[in-house]
């Protein structure tokens, strides 16, 4: 995905949907992987965010 992807998203309580910068998230996330806990990186690979389970758990 391209770090200029975003999406809008339909979020509760706002009239208008909301732009998520799905593709900064993404980016992010991957360059900051070593600073995760182990439930994070758990919950990435969870949602088929592979490369989050082959980074090591800081201890």
């Amino acid at each position: 995905m391209p770090r200029a992807h975003s999406e809008e998203v339909a979020a509760d309580g706002e009239a208008e949907p909301v732009v998520v910068k799905l593709g900064v998230w993404l980016s992010n996330t991957k360059s900051r992987r070593e600073r995760l806990d182990a439930d994070q990186l758990d919950a990435l690979a969870k949602l088929g965010m592979h490369w989050a389970s082959t980074v090591p758990a800081r201890a």
